[in-house]
This record gives C-alpha cells, structure tokens and sequence, in this order.
C-alpha cells in the first residue's frame, strides 16, 4: 500500500504540468528510487558535485550556506510535493555552496542526471517539463527575493503560516528565524504578535 501512495503522489505532482504522457510518466516512476533521510541527514554537503534530483513524498529539507562568519544561513525550506536539488551545481557540474538537510524524517524519490538528461534527449515533452521546472525556479528565486526585500519578517511568517501550516510546527525555531531574517528573539516576538 505504502509504494501505490507514494507512486501516486509522484504522478499527481507530474500529471498537474500537463506535459508529459501517461506513458512517460509510467516510465519516469519506473527509473525512480526510493530513498529516505532521517532527521538531519544530508541530501548533499557543500563542496559536492549535485548528480541528483528528489520529487519530496513526505517531510521537509533546508537549503542552508555557512556565510563568512561561519553562520548557517537557511534560505529556503522545501516542502512535500516538490522537486529537490542543488540547481546550480546540477546544470553546471561544479561543487555546490550549499547544503541540504533534512528539517524531519524524509522520503524522496530520486533519479540522477544522466537518467533525466537520456529523457530529454529522446523526448520533447521532456524538454518542455524541463524548461517548466527551470522556470519555476526562477520564479520561486525571484519571489523569494522580493519577499526578503519588500515584506517585513511578520509577514514573511504570516504567508509560511497561510501556505505551510502543517509544517511550520516542524521547522525548529533557529532555522526558522533564520529563513525569516530574524534573530530568535525577534522571531519570539512575531510569534506573540501573531498568536496573542
């Protein structure tokens, strides 16, 4: 039972672009594989070469740099259903800056590069689902952009509690301020705003 959910998970998220074949898709779940992340373990380390790309089933990672003053900096939090990987890394083949960690326990299906790639080699409709996901990348990097510069962090945490509320109680309080662009005091403080 559990496999039929998560391969219905999978085809829900890639039915909803309207690109793909039901064959195509049939044959993309078929070159899959499962893989699980406990709480805090690695999707991948800076200073690694991305080769991997991850649909989440269940739980949630952060994409995290160490800035120069050796803070972790979290600035994105993924969630269920949605693709996963070190973008940069993956497209140009060089060692990423970033780590991704596992926030919860996490399921993934993932497939490498090379799968993906023979893919679009040999369909358009995967060239199409590809250039889809570049950008809603960009757009995704675009919003996050402007939310970090044109939103204060109460409205920041208010749109994580409209959009992700099952999932905000799972993001421990340091990743979150840090996500936010706030200390943990000041996130404390947003908090009582909100709920008191």
């Amino acid at each position: 039972m559990e496999t039929i959910s998560y391969q219905t998970s999978a085809k829900y998220f890639l039915e909803n672009f309207n690109v793909l074949t039901d064959v195509e898709i049939e044959y993309f779940l078929s070159k899959v594989k499962k893989k699980y992340l406990r709480k805090a373990d690695y999707f991948i380390h800076q200073g690694e070469v991305c080769n991997e790309v991850a649909i989440i089933i269940s739980g949630s990672l952060r994409s995290y740099y160490i800035s120069d003053e050796g803070v972790e900096i979290t600035y994105c939090i993924t969630f269920p259903v949605n693709f996963m990987t070190a973008y940069s890394s993956l497209i140009t083949r060089d060692r990423t800056e970033e780590n991704i960690q596992a926030i919860t326990p996490v399921e993934l299906l993932v497939i490498s590069k090379d799968m993906i790639d023979d893919f679009a080699s040999k369909s358009q409709n995967w060239m199409k689902f590809l250039k889809i996901i570049a950008e809603y990348q960009y757009i995704a990097l675009e919003k996050r952009i402007f939310q970090l510069q044109k939103t204060n962090a109460l409205q920041r945490y208010k749109d994580l509690l409209l959009h992700q509320p099952e999932y905000l109680q799972q993001i421990p309080l340091q990743y979150l301020a840090s996500y936010l662009g706030v200390t943990q005091r000041h996130l404390s403080r947003i908090r009582k705003q909100v709920f008191f």
